[in-house]
């Protein structure tokens, strides 16, 4: 810190630039995420419909702070521009009371470790069937403190209902979407000359925030919030930046008799949903939620989340990596508390009651350590 009697024989150009460096406290940091590409389909020139012409999302930046205090010295967050900045539409929300009970169950006792405690928050109801037709215009993008993905507030275009979705990325207010879950509109089937056309089809429905049902959206499309039986709710993609890609159709037999919709999810799991489930076209929204840093234990409280002990600092009797002398778990492979094994995703299921739905399963360790390749 310079000294009150050296500052009048520095230049006013350094006191400027001393004085000027110490009023900043937030910078914004090179982008990590790429900017989201729609697939190479059919559907590549309809993104000009929305937002007047071809738009790409700008590069997500993360934004740094000067170390003032120990809580911010390793704290790191997006910056979200163009979220909504007031309260939510009170509407969609109910209080989040009794829902949130620390892990414990209606006796009282602990069955979910790790939670309790957290802000107060109010419950968005967020629409993952979306089985209203008509276009529904994107009032504004919001923050919702109960996922990860943002959510997107609708109007009704012809009756002015208000839902919530979850926002796509690159979504912004004054985008228009549409859902064809209760089928494809009259004047889009004729204009088509009364017969569907593929092509035609895709280039007027497959655009960003759009939900259809799954045989209707062409090969190689990423989607998000797909669902897994006939009509029913989204229940796969529906984390910050998860999206699924159509693989296949059944479609040598025929629509009539088509059965299934295979697609691949991001943790290489292949498996096949309800040719009539819901998806949604793009990719969930906040990609950049996996490069934030809460930079403090407390922001974790804030969460809802309680401390987690590690297994070696415990006693024998409590783990079964607790006990000996020293940091050792007494070279046994990583297991829960109840001896389970906790690498790779252990495999309960048994293996005479296989998941008919799934084609490829994801690679799993079954507790094992990798084996580095040379």
């Amino acid at each position: 810190m310079l000294q009150p009697r050296l500052l009048s024989r520095v230049t006013p150009s350094l006191c400027n630039c001393v004085f000027s460096s110490l009023r900043s406290y937030a910078t914004a940091a090179a982008a990590v995420t790429e900017s989201y590409v729609p697939p190479v389909t059919s559907t590549e020139t309809t993104h000009a419909v929305q937002g007047g012409g071809p738009r790409r999302d700008t590069e997500t930046q993360i934004k740094t702070y000067k170390p003032r205090t120990p809580g911010v010295r390793h704290l790191r967050r997006p910056i979200h521009e163009h979220l909504w900045k007031g309260r939510p539409w009170k509407a969609l929300t109910q209080a989040k009371k009794g829902h949130s009970r620390g892990g414990r169950n209606n006796v009282g006792r602990i069955t979910v470790r790790h939670r309790g405690g957290g802000h107060a928050r109010r419950i968005r109801t967020v629409d993952h069937v979306r089985k209203e037709k008509g276009q529904q215009e994107v009032v504004r993008i919001e923050y919702d403190p109960n996922r990860s993905a943002h959510i997107a507030l609708l109007r009704h275009e012809t009756t002015g209902r208000m839902s919530y979705i979850t926002a796509a990325e690159g979504m912004r207010e004054g985008d228009n979407v549409q859902s064809y879950m209760a089928g494809i509109p009259k004047d889009l089937l004729d204009s088509m000359g009364g017969v569907i056309d593929a092509g035609m089809l895709a280039a007027k429905t497959a655009l960003r925030g759009n939900c259809l049902p799954v045989h209707l959206i062409p090969l190689g499309t990423q989607i998000y919030n797909v669902g897994m039986t006939a009509r029913g709710r989204a229940v796969f993609c529906r984390s910050a930046g998860t999206y699924a890609t159509i693989v296949s159709k059944d479609e040598e037999t025929g629509e009539k008799k088509m059965k299934h919709v295979t697609v691949r999810l991001q943790s290489g799991e292949v498996r096949k949903v309800h040719y009539l489930a819901p998806a949604t076209i793009g990719v969930a929204s906040n990609k950049a939620f996996a490069f934030r840093q809460l930079g403090k234990a407390g922001r974790k409280r804030w969460l809802g989340i309680r401390p987690t002990v590690r297994g070696v600092a415990m006693n024998a009797v409590d783990h079964p990596h607790g006990g000996g002398r020293g940091k050792s778990k007494g070279n046994r492979i990583p297991t829960s508390p109840w001896g389970t094994p906790a690498k790779g995703g252990y495999k309960t299921r048994d293996k005479r009651k296989s998941n008919k739905h799934v084609v490829q399963e994801r690679h799993r360790n079954q507790g094992k350590r990798r084996v580095k390749s040379s």
